[in-house]
């Protein structure tokens, strides 16, 4: 075995210790036939699976990774990831199909769960993490061990792995339960402390240095990830090496300085920060680099982390941090439940505690923290789950649970990053699975991007005007849409000093094109809906949600053939396992060059929400776009004082905060082509109209059916 002997230094490490352990006793599942032949079978696989790691890991420790070949690395990449890649994953212990039909339930359940914790270890070798490496290695070997103990008691551990009449024994699902259990509980402290100090500390650099350091018309620098690569990716980062210059420097300005003017915005100091979090994906990295540098003149370090890849950071579609291409999405949405396998009281009570010791431990890096500059991707190929009755689903205590948690855990971030004081930007571009017009996509994004937000911003401020005389205002679908809204609007008590809309341009949520308001919550309701829409990764057709007095208080879909598979789609993934949610955010989008954009490349289905809001009224449910920071006091250019940042929900941060905030904020979006109808009365009884029939038609606002034009 290669590095087998420990030196007189390494002999007082031990972790090094425990990995040179680990490793060999792993080497021996190989030859063993101790266990059933079923569930032999699976620990040889996950143990050539470690080995496979612990190779990788070694070319990174000796520098021999940097010396492959182009087709060499990407040989590598395929091996890491083949075993859960769409054409493998039928037969793979990581489908929890396959695992519960090979190992039985719930026994396969749980050991698809630990074939899938194990892919953790990428990571942790490519960042040489041993710890990372250690504890998921040991982890294997216990629940080997159960199994050994459980086929030797049983009489019949006898080595020879044949079948007999009677079915060898299995240690009990509880025995199993209680190791991963304890893992996750024994593990959660140190790795939340690693998790904070990537966010929080720029001395955590291994992204930043790839970036940096590399030459990055070698397209080698996409293997040094340990991220998955594909075509995309490789696409991506050649494109962008083609860019001129200037090009480049757009695209990077355009981006540090929407993060820029959301702090001047939102009337917050970036003076005294340090630190913004970049996230982004595989292949920009040319534009991040610059980026970096107009961040650094802003005084700011940047910090950037992995997406989550383990139970202790979740598993979920939707990427956050940096990360290349996703091997399968359905392995990613099978596992995201995960935690239901451990998920109690005290599990929630361990992860908070944990959570609070990570902060004290960096709370100076998080008062610095200016918080998060997101570059996102869209054009993947739409993606539809399949749900599995054998992957593991919170009970409803756990979903009460989870829920609980994220409460909390909001509320403890607040408390050591307050929102009054950070801000954030997003921006998206498209890659080559877009289709076979991609490098014209590419650069009308990029013009999009960069459009001119003094126009839109007088354009705006005329909607505003219009929508400030209001006391409701009216949204109506038309066709197919059937959608009937009615939005009550905060009273304004010195109209010539204060609004209720924010005129939104290039900043925060590039590109330019929307005013939003936080709607009160009584006197809100209606039938929203739309023929189809993606949202955070997932598509939906005929989504609906009825609102009363600004909650949901009844929702469906037609994804499925059974409706509660539909109504547990979108309680999972929209409402995040809550009950109901609030009306946190009512818009107006203006950006009618980026709809007719889509359409004219058919690309509709494949933008992102960043855009897509733009292009079409939206309603967003959950938290307002003022969450944590109402206190801040915001103006528009022309001088008022935005005062509708609160509901009645959020409202409740004076007397219980748990009950204020959600954690989330999805947007969904009624594209032109099936509005018929906004409109605002007025206390007067007057009916002005903002648009009609996907047109708009007040006064002052033709300029934006220009683009129109373009689809004739």
């Amino acid at each position: 075995m290669e590095d087998s002997y420990l030196s007189e230094e390494d002999k007082n490490d031990p972790v090094k210790e425990r990995y040179e352990l680990a490793l060999a006793r792993i080497g021996e599942i190989q030859e063993e036939s101790i266990c059933p032949e079923k569930v032999q079978a699976y620990f040889r696989d996950m143990a050539a699976f470690v080995l496979l790691v612990n190779k990788a890991w070694h070319m990174v420790e000796s520098g021999t990774l940097r010396r492959m070949t182009l087709e060499e690395l990407q040989d590598l990449n395929r091996e890491l990831y083949a075993d859960i890649l769409p054409d493998k994953y039928g037969r793979s212990y990581g489908n929890p199909d396959y695992a519960a039909d090979r190992l039985g339930e719930p026994i396969g359940q749980m050991l698809a769960f630990l074939c899938a914790e194990l892919r953790g270890m990428i990571p942790a070798a490519f960042e040489q993490n041993r710890l990372g490496m250690v504890i998921r290695m040991e982890l294997l070997l216990e629940i080997y061990q159960a199994f050994v103990c459980a086929a030797q008691e049983s009489g019949e551990g006898d080595g020879a792995g044949a079948e007999s009449g009677a079915e060898r024994a299995e240690p009990r699902p509880e025995t199993i339960r209680q190791i991963l259990y304890w893992y996750v509980s024994d593990y959660y402290e140190p790795e939340s402390m690693e998790r904070t100090a990537q966010l929080l500390c720029p001395d955590r650099d291994f992204a930043v240095r790839i970036v940096m350091e590399s030459d990055l018309t070698d397209l080698r620098y996409l293997y040094y990830y340990g991220e998955y690569v594909t075509d995309n990716e490789l696409r991506t980062a050649r494109h962008l090496n083609e860019l001129s210059e200037d090009e480049i420097k757009l695209m990077a300005d355009t981006y540090t300085e929407g993060y820029r003017i959301g702090f001047e915005v939102g009337n917050k100091d970036i003076s005294v920060k340090k630190t913004v979090n970049i996230r982004y994906a595989l292949g920009f990295e040319r534009m991040i680099r610059r980026s970096v540098d107009n961040f650094d003149r802003m005084g700011l370090k940047p910090t950037i982390y992995r997406a989550g890849a383990n139970i202790f950071q979740g598993r979920t579609v939707d990427k956050n941090g940096f990360f290349g291409a996703n091997p399968n999405k359905q392995f990613d949405y099978d596992h995201r439940e995960d935690q239901a396998l451990v998920l109690d009281k005290l599990m929630t009570e361990r992860k908070l505690e944990c959570m609070r010791g990570a902060y004290e431990r960096y709370k100076a890096e998080a008062a610095v923290f200016g918080g998060p500059a997101v570059v996102e991707i869209f054009g993947e190929k739409p993606f539809v789950p399949e749900t599995k009755k054998t992957a593991c689903r919170l009970s409803d205590r756990q979903q009460k649970l989870s829920v609980e948690y994220a409460a909390k855990a909001g509320a403890m971030q607040n408390e050591y990053i307050p929102g009054e004081e950070r801000s954030f930007t997003i921006i998206a571009f498209p890659i080559p699975d877009i289709g076979a017009r991609y490098e014209e996509i590419f650069d009308d994004i990029v013009r999009i991007n960069t459009l001119d937000y003094k126009l839109y911003q007088g354009i705006q401020q005329k909607l505003i005007d219009a929508l400030d005389m209001g006391m409701t205002v009216r949204v109506k679908g038309c066709g197919a849409n059937r959608t009937d809204m009615r939005i009550q609007l905060h009273a304004l008590h010195d109209p010539a000093k204060e609004t209720n809309f924010e005129n939104c341009v290039a900043d925060v949520n590039i590109p330019v094109g929307e005013v939003f308001t936080s709607p009160v919550l009584r006197g809100t309701g209606g039938i929203l809906h739309v023929t189809r829409v993606f949202l955070n990764g997932l598509e939906y057709k005929d989504l609906w949600m009825e609102f009363k007095d600004g909650m949901v208080a009844d929702y469906g879909c037609a994804n499925f053939s059974e409706e509660e598979e539909n109504r547990k789609y979108i309680r999972d993934n929209v409402l995040f396992h809550h009950d109901t949610l609030p009306i946190g955010e009512f818009a107006v989008g203006t950006n009618t060059t980026a709809y007719v954009a889509a359409r004219r490349y058919g690309i509709e289905d494949k933008m992102p929400i960043l855009i897509a809001e733009k292009t079409g009224p939206h309603f967003a449910v959950g938290d307002t776009c003022y969450s944590h920071a109402e206190n801040v006091r915001v103006y528009n250019p022309d001088g008022k004082e935005i005062i509708a940042k609160d509901n009645e929900v959020s409202l409740l941060r004076d007397t219980d905060v748990n009950k204020a905030y959600f954690q989330c904020h999805t947007d969904i979006t009624i594209p032109y082509d099936e509005l018929g109808e906004i409109s605002v009365l007025t206390e007067a009884g007057e009916q002005i109209f903002i648009i009609q029939n996907g047109q708009f038609v007040l006064d002052g606002c033709g300029e934006l059916n220009k683009a129109f034009g373009d689809l004739r």
